[in-house]
């Protein structure tokens, strides 16, 4: 299939998904809550391949010469009229003696246009390089290539675009690729599929899922998290295994930044052509030197942060036809006094339900994991900002960081709840950190609690619970009943809005047909039972 083919093959998909779902008897949340499901680790059928894959593999090399773009990707702006392109030109470098390269040395150019019509509309961008640098002996510090970043505006809703980047004074332009814009905002218009995923990766399972997404022809990938895993290399190229196993050499995180790079390239079939927007995990934190954190996330990325009055790439909001998303970040002040609630509540606020009838946030630990991995880790998070989500009635919550699948019944402060989110944990992109197995409420897995804060995430907020079945523990004695599905395995998610109300929800397990769903329902908002904050504007 030609890559036009790919682009346009999802409205026939669409439609004939919609044809064969009209009168499919899928459970929805107002039958819920659910009664809590696990299904059993199979160690018969679980193939976790979380093996990364070596600088070898030509998913991961380098086969652009000179100055021609590479690691392309598209992002949303903060709505449908307007994209960011960008890309990676010239050859990074690592060691002892770094040079960085001239942005200036290069033009940021994108010339693009309707599908099928000559590409004569042009944009100039901005290009910048980074470097992460360990001023401790027997490191490597590194310089990235010439990123480029350009804005497009002005573009129709609904509509395929072919776009070439690079600089054409120089003859260095990208082949023709294609997006589509998102639909305007309105209650009847959404983009027809949402892939959703986080800790991904560079695994040969990573491959497995990236494949799958191809197939399923999603519109909008939104990443959770955890994206190239350059955090679980030393700066020689050495890998290790998990990510809390000690590190002697240096008091600071080791990355091997070329990592990023690999994992560019081989997400370049994917987020060149779909709008990509990534959301900032523990992975992305990477210390350097000058205590900067964020660095290479920051660069490599174009974020609608400015767009969306946030002043920060950490956190940010865009809309996708009638869904408005907020990506969020806990490894950055998130208490009631800092910029970011502050943005958070501004933003919430000026939310008009009436346009955007759905309301969906992001961030990369979850609140309501029930594995024993991560468990009540960004409970300080949730004290702080809990309260606030649930006021403006946010419908649906992602995180990461568990390796594994799971979604909640509608809960509020552990406590099932017809008003509050569905909470989905995507953690199960296929990271060689391997899956998550064992629950906290299994016999004997239950975690020390002084154990399970986040340094990075600051506080201990994990006190034992005081009411319901678990008052008086730390964890449940069996699966909590705000647990609705759990289960070990890699995956995907595609999130399908139908309508203001209604939004078709798919999990799809790696070691299945990508077409096969292993969880399914619909998620219903209820906005006449679940009055949104009267302090939200009319």
């Amino acid at each position: 299939m030609g890559l036009l083919s790919f682009l346009l093959f999802p409205q026939f998909l669409s439609l004939l998904w919609r044809l064969v779902i009209v009168n499919a008897d899928f459970p929805t949340t107002l039958e819920g809550p659910f009664k809590p499901v696990t299904v059993p680790f199979d160690n018969k059928t679980y193939h976790g391949n979380a093996i990364d894959l070596p600088d070898t593999d030509p998913q991961v090399r380098r086969t652009v010469q000179g100055l021609e773009p590479e690691q392309v990707s598209v992002s949303l702006s903060s709505d449908y009229d307007s994209v960011w392109i960008s890309w990676t030109t010239g050859d990074s470098q690592i060691g002892d003696d770094i040079k960085p390269l001239d942005p200036e040395s290069v033009y940021s150019f994108v010339q693009y246009g309707m599908a099928g019509s000559p590409m004569s509309y042009e944009e100039v961008g901005y290009s910048l390089v980074y470097n992460q640098l360990y001023p401790f002996e027997g490191l490597e510090n590194y310089t990235s290539g010439i990123i480029h970043h350009v804005r497009l505006t002005g573009l129709e809703p609904s509509t395929l675009y072919q776009y070439r980047c690079g600089d054409p004074y120089i003859s260095a332009m990208s082949d023709v690729l294609y997006f589509r814009t998102m639909p305007p905002s309105s209650p009847t218009n959404y983009p027809h599929r949402i892939a959703v995923v986080g800790d991904l990766g560079l695994t040969r399972n990573t491959s497995t899922t990236l494949s799958h997404l191809l197939s399923n022809h999603p519109d909008l990938l939104v990443l959770v998290g955890g994206l190239s895993y350059a955090d679980m290399y030393l700066t020689n190229g050495t890998g290790h295994n998990c990510y809390s196993c000690s590190l002697d050499r240096t008091p600071i995180r080791e990355t091997y930044q070329p990592r990023w790079d690999y994992w560019g390239r081989f997400m370049q079939p994917l987020v060149a052509n779909v709008p990509t927007m990534v959301v900032g995990g523990k992975h992305e934190i990477e210390p350097q030197a000058g205590d900067q954190i964020f660095v290479s996330y920051s660069s490599r990325f174009a974020f609608p942060s400015e767009e969306s009055g946030s002043s920060s790439s950490a956190y940010y909001s865009f809309n996708a036809g009638g869904i408005h998303f907020v990506i969020l970040n806990p490894y950055i002040y998130y208490d009631k006094s800092s910029d970011q609630y502050e943005w958070l509540e501004r933003d919430l606020y000026n939310v008009d339900r009436k346009v955007t009838p759905w309301l969906v946030a992001a961030w990369y630990p979850p609140w309501y994991s029930t594995f024993k991995a991560q468990y009540r880790e960004a409970e300080c998070m949730r004290v702080a900002m809990e309260d606030l989500l649930y006021e403006y009635r946010v419908d649906i919550v992602f995180n990461g960081h568990v390796h594994a699948y799971e979604r909640s019944n509608r809960v509020y402060n552990y406590s099932l709840d017809p008003c509050g989110p569905v909470y989905i944990t995507v953690g199960d992109g296929g990271s060689r950190e391997d899956i998550a197995v064992a629950h906290a409420d299994d016999p004997d897995e239950c975690p020390e609690p002084s154990t399970t804060p986040d340094v990075d995430i600051g506080g201990f907020c994990g006190f034992n619970f005081t009411s319901g079945p678990a008052a008086g523990s730390f964890c449940w004695d069996r699966q909590p009943e705000y647990s609705a599905y759990r289960e070990s395995s890699f995956g995907h998610g595609i999130l399908e809005v139908k309508n203001e109300t209604h939004a078709l929800w798919s999990w799809h397990r790696n070691r299945d047909f990508y077409e096969i769903a292993g969880d399914i329902l619909y998620i219903v908002r209820e906005p006449g039972r679940c009055l949104v904050s009267q302090r939200q504007r009319d």
